[in-house]
C-alpha cells in the first residue's frame, strides 16, 4: 500500500528544510535566504509503526504562483491533495505565515500548524494564545524550535492523527466582501454543473484561485470537459470585480485574507511592537541607503582575506605532504611490485598524483570560502544583499532579487542557476541565469590563489577580491546591454522579500554546510578531476611525432599538438605557450582542473621531483612538523586578517610548481609575467563554465541560450584577457 503524503509547506526562510531534516533523518541543506530550497526533497517518517511519505517543499507566500519554484509547490499541494501538511510558519512573522495557512485550509487540506521559531518570541515578549488560535483555524497548533529539535516528539503525534482523520474536510470560508461574494457565488454555481471541475478541489477554493489568476489552477480546469467555459465565466466575473471596486482581484482577495489574519492576531497574539528588536536594529545600517554597499564590499573583503591568507599556510602543506612523503610512498610501493620507471610509475605519479594531489592542495581554501559563506547564510545577511544591491541593479534593468542566486554563484554554478527559479517572471530567471556563470565559483578561487601566489605574494587576496568584483562588474555591464537590446525589460517587478531574521549562526548548520561543500569538492577530485588527470596524462603518452608510449617530448604529445594550435589565440594576451593554453582547454572540463592539468605538465617537464627516499618514520614526522607549522602561521595570521589586514604571507621560498609558471609567463609574455598572469586570471573568471553548468543551464533554459553563453563567455573572456595585457603593457605595468 502506498503511504500517506505529509507535505510540508511555509513562507521562505520559515525553518522548512530544518524541519524536514529532524522528521525524515535528512541532511539536505538549509539556509536562512530565499531560494535555498528550488525542488521538492522527499523522504519517510515512521510515526507507531505506520510509514509517512514526506515531502519538502519551496517557500511559497500563497497558492496562486508567481515564480516557477513556486509553482512546484503550488502544483504539488492542489494537484496531489496530501493526506496532511505541515505548515511552517515563523512565530516572528505571524502575519505573513497565517496568510498562507488561511489559504491551505480554504484549499481543503488538512494540515498541522508548526509555529517555529518559537525560542525567539519568547526572547521578543511575545506571546501566542495557542488555544484560541487553534479554535479559530480549525487546526493542530504545535510550537517548535527546528534547529534544536524542540517539539518533533508533539508534532509527530499531531501530523499521525491528523493524517488518519477520516471523511473529507471542511475547508476554511472567509468573507471576501459583498462585490466579490456575488461573483464568486456565480462562479460556485456554474461549477457544479461540471464534475470534472469539482473533483480538483472544493469548488469556492477553486473558483477564488481562477479569480485571483493562478496559471496552474487555469490548465487544470481548461483540461478537463466543460473547462474551456469555466474559464471564460471566471474571466468575466474577475473583470467585473475589478470594473467594481477599481482594485485587481488578487489584491482585492490578499487585502480581505490580511483583514482577517490581523482580526485574528488581535484576539490571540501579544507582542513587541516592531524595529524594538536587535535584527531590526542591525538592518538600518546593513541595509541602509548609503551604508549599505560599503557594509557589503567589506564583508566580501574579510572573507576574502580569511579565505585566501588564513588557509594559505594548509595549502603549502598539503602540496608538500602529496608532493613528497605521498609520492614517495607510491614511488616505493610500485618498486615493491617491480612496476617501478615505467609507464605505471608515469601514471601514478605525474598523471594522478601531481593532477589530483595538486587541486586536494587547495581544499583548505574552499573550507575558507564555504565556512564564510556559511556563516553569512545562517546569519541571513545573504538576503539583505538583494535589499542593498537593489537599487543599483534596478537601474540597470537587473531585479535585486537576481543578487541571490549570483552570491549562490561565489560556491557553484550549478546550483545558482537552479536558484533563478525563485525569480518572478521568464524574462528575470533567463537574465539572471546568463549573468549567474560570471560570478567567481569556488572552483576557479584554486586558480586565482595560485597565480596570485606566485605573481602577487602578499597582495595575493586583493587580486583575488578584484577577481571577484570584476566578475559582478562584466555582469551589470552585460545585464545592461541585454537589458536594453534582446532581453528589454516590459514590466519591472517590485522587490517583494520577507527578510529573515539576523540572527548568530548555528554551530550545526554551519558545520552541516561546510562538510557537505568541501566533501563535494573532494570527490569532485576523486570522479572528474580524477578522470581529467588520467585523460591527460593519456594524451601526453601518446606519440604524435616520435618517440614511444610514455617516452616521449610532451611537446610532441598529443595534448601537446592540440595544445599549440589552441595556443596562436592566446599568444597576444601574453599566455601564447601551449602549456598555458592546454590547461585552459581542460578547464572546460571543470575550473580546478586548470591547476591539476598546470600541476601535471610542469612536472612532467622535470618541475616537480621526487625527492630523496627516507624512512617512514621521517616521513610521518616531516607531515607532523609541517601542520604544526601551518597551523601557528594560520595562528599568527588570524588577527591581521580579521584586523588592519596588514600581513605578508609572500612566499620567500615558493614551490618548483611555482617558479616553472613564473619562468613559463614571463618567456610567453616578452617580461611581462605578473600582467600576462593577471591577463590568465581574467580569462579564466570570464569564459565558459563547466560541463555540469552548461548541462544545467540547457535544461533550465534551452539548447539555444546554452550556445549563446558558451560561446558569448568566449568572446567576452578573450577580449577582457586581450584588453587587460595589451592596456597594461601600454602603461608600462607588469
Amino acid at each position: 500500500m502506498t503511504p500517506p503524503v505529509v507535505a510540508i509547506a511555509g513562507c521562505p526562510n520559515a525553518g522548512k528544510t530544518t524541519l524536514f531534516n529532524h522528521l525524515a533523518g535528512a541532511r539536505h541543506s538549509v539556509g536562512n535566504w530565499p531560494g535555498q530550497t528550488v525542488e521538492r526533497h522527499e523522504g519517510t517518517l515512521s510515526i507507531d509503526g505506520e510509514e509517512f511519505r514526506v515531502v519538502d517543499l519551496p517557500g511559497i507566500y500563497g497558492l496562486v504562483a508567481v515564480s516557477a519554484e513556486e509553482s512546484i509547490a503550488t502544483g504539488f499541494l492542489a494537484g496531489e491533495r496530501p493526506a496532511a501538511a505541515i505548515t511552517v510558519v515563523d512565530v516572528t512573522k505571524l502575519n505573513t505565515g497565517l496568510h498562507l495557512v488561511a489559504q491551505v485550509s480554504e484549499a481543503g487540506i488538512r494540515q498541522v500548524v508548526a509555529l517555529n521559531m518559537w525560542d525567539v518570541a519568547d526572547r521578543r515578549g511575545l506571546t501566542v494564545d495557542l488555544g484560541a488560535l487553534q479554535e479559530a483555524l480549525g487546526a493542530r497548533v504545535v510550537p517548535t524550535v527546528a534547529r534544536r529539535g524542540e517539539g518533533m516528539v508533539d508534532l509527530r503525534a499531531a501530523v499521525a492523527e491528523v493524517a488518519r482523520t477520516a471523511g473529507p474536510p471542511t475547508p476554511m470560508v472567509i468573507d471576501y466582501g459583498p462585490v466579490v461574494e456575488r461573483h464568486l457565488g456565480a462562479l460556485v454555481e456554474a461549477a457544479v454543473d461540471i464534475p470534472e471541475v469539482l473533483r480538483l478541489g472544493p469548488p469556492r477554493w477553486v473558483m477564488l484561485q481562477l479569480l485571483a489568476g493562478d496559471a496552474e489552477t487555469r490548465r487544470r480546469v481548461g483540461a478537463v470537459a466543460g473547462g474551456e467555459a469555466m474559464l471564460r465565466a471566471a474571466q468575466g466575473e474577475a473583470a467585473a470585480i475589478t470594473a467594481e471596486t477599481g482594485s485587481a482581484v488578487e489584491v482585492v482577495l490578499a487585502e480581505r485574507r490580511f483583514e482577517w489574519v490581523a482580526g485574528l492576531l488581535a484576539r490571540v497574539a501579544i507582542g513587541a511592537p516592531a524595529g524594538t528588536n536587535w535584527s531590526d536594529r542591525f538592518d538600518r545600517v546593513l541595509t541602509h541607503r548609503w551604508l549599505g554597499l560599503p557594509v557589503f564590499l567589506a564583508v566580501m573583503w574579510v572573507v576574502l582575506r580569511v579565505t585566501a591568507d588564513v588557509t594559505a599556510p594548509f595549502v603549502d602543506w598539503v602540496d608538500a605532504t602529496i608532493s613528497g612523503p605521498v609520492s614517495r610512498w607510491a614511488a616505493s610501493l610500485l618498486g615493491a611490485a617491480s612496476l617501478d620507471g615505467g609507464w605505471v610509475e608515469s601514471l601514478v605519479v605525474d598523471g594522478i598524483l601531481a593532477g589530483v594531489g595538486g587541486v586536494l592542495a587547495f581544499v583548505p581554501v574552499l573550507f575558507g570560502l564555504y565556512l564564510m559563506l556559511a556563516l553569512l547564510e545562517d546569519s541571513g545577511y545573504m538576503a539583505r544583499t538583494a535589499v542593498v544591491m537593489d537599487r543599483a541593479m534596478r537601474a540597470v534593468g537587473i531585479p535585486g532579487k537576481a543578487f541571490l542566486p549570483m552570491m549562490v554563484g561565489f560556491g557553484c554554478t550549478v546550483p545558482a542557476i537552479y536558484a533563478t527559479r525563485t525569480l518572478d517572471s521568464a524574462r528575470d530567471r533567463l537574465l539572471a541565469g546568463l549573468l549567474t556563470p560570471f560570478m567567481s565559483c569556488g572552483a576557479r578561487l584554486p586558480v586565482y590563489v595560485l597565480l596570485a601566489g606566485v605573481f602577487f605574494g602578499g597582495r595575493r587576496s586583493t587580486v583575488v577580491l578584484a577577481m571577484y568584483l570584476l566578475g559582478m562588474l562584466v555582469a551589470v555591464l552585460i545585464g545592461l546591454l541585454l537589458s536594453k537590446t534582446v532581453l528589454r525589460e516590459t514590466d519591472p517587478t517590485p522587490l517583494v522579500m520577507v527578510l529573515p531574521d539576523f540572527r548568530l549562526p548555528n554551530a550545526r548548520t554551519v558545520w552541516s554546510l561546510v562538510r557537505s561543500r568541501t566533501w563535494a569538492f573532494i570527490k569532485g577530485a576523486g570522479t572528474v578531476i580524477l578522470a581529467a588527470s588520467v585523460a591527460v596524462w593519456l594524451l601526453l603518452a601518446i606519440p604524435v611525432g616520435g618517440g614511444g608510449f610514455a617516452d616521449t617530448d610532451v611537446e610532441r604529445s598529443a595534448f601537446g599538438a592540440a595544445s599549440r594550435g589552441a595556443a596562436v589565440a592566446f599568444g597576444p594576451a601574453g599566455f601564447g605557450e601551449w602549456q598555458q593554453a592546454g590547461a585552459l582547454l581542460s578547464g572546460f572540463i571543470a575550473k580546478e582542473v586548470v591547476v591539476s592539468t598546470l600541476a601535471q605538465l610542469y612536472a612532467t617537464d622535470g618541475a616537480d621531483q621526487e625527492g630523496k627516499s627516507q624512512s617512514l618514520g621521517a616521513d610521518l614526522r616531516e607531515i607532523g612538523s609541517g601542520f604544526a607549522r601551518a597551523a601557528g602561521e594560520t595562528l599568527r595570521a588570524l588577527p591581521g586578517v580579521v584586523g588592519l589586514g596588514l600581513i605578508d604571507l609572500d612566499d620567500d621560498s615558493p614551490s618548483s610548481l611555482q617558479s616553472a609558471i613564473r619562468t613559463s609567463f614571463g618567456a610567453s609574455s616578452g617580461g611581462h609575467g605578473a600582467l600576462a598572469g593577471m591577463a590568465f586570471l581574467v580569462f579564466v573568471l570570464l569564459y565558459t563554465p563547466c560541463i555540469a553548468a552548461v548541462a544545467a543551464f540547457r535544461q533550465e533554459f534551452g539548447t539555444r541560450w546554452m550556445w549563446f553563453i558558451v560561446f558569448g563567455q568566449l568572446t567576452v573572456a578573450w577580449l577582457g584577457a586581450l584588453a587587460t595585457f595589451q592596456v597594461g603593457r601600454l602603461l608600462g605595468l607588469g
